[in-house]
């Protein structure tokens, strides 16, 4: 199956944040507030997906302020933290939204996405992702992880769908 028939099926996306959503980069202050950084590109595309109606979800193995900041701006409701195992994420996702694995995309970029990579229709890779997890994407972006990469799964659904055109063309 091509890349186009398996992003055609999907009506979820799912991110990982750190080095993904974020180029993996975490900052302290001398108080220890965490913080990070987002791409406005990837912000947009998001919300452009949403409005297709495909449906994002974030699963993090990390607890930040920050995400929850930045996906509460976005929409995104559905945000799972501190998820060491992210099975279970997945599981109750896809329980929820009565969908099938072949109707999810997962975007990572290490060994902790691994688990979704192995079970979802669409398993996308950061550009500057742990080549231990290379072989088990079906998509490898060409921008790494918090510099438009997300904004590039969103495109390539949005126009496996045939959406995307259509959203070009309202901004001429």
């Amino acid at each position: 199956m091509d890349i186009h028939e398996r992003a055609a099926r999907i009506r979820l996306v799912i991110f990982d944040v750190d080095g993904v959503l974020t180029d993996g980069k975490l900052f302290f202050d001398e108080r220890g507030t965490e913080y990070k950084g987002f791409h406005s590109r990837d912000g947009l595309g998001i919300a452009l997906l949403r409005q297709t109606g495909v449906e994002v979800a974030v699963i993090s193995g990390r607890n930040s302020k920050s995400v929850t900041q930045r996906m509460a701006g976005l929409g995104i409701e559905r945000v799972f933290q501190g998820q060491q195992n992210k099975l279970a994420a997945f599981d109750r996702l896809c329980r929820d939204l009565n969908l099938a694995p072949e109707q999810v995309a997962h975007v990572g970029d290490d060994l902790l996405d691994l688990s979704l990579m192995r079970r979802v229709g669409l398993a996308v890779a950061v550009a500057d992702a742990h080549p231990a997890i290379l072989p088990f994407a079906h998509w490898r972006t060409v921008n790494p992880g918090g510099l438009g990469a997300a904004r590039e799964v969103c495109d390539l659904i949005m126009d496996a769908q045939g959406h995307l055109q259509g959203i070009i063309e309202s901004h001429y």
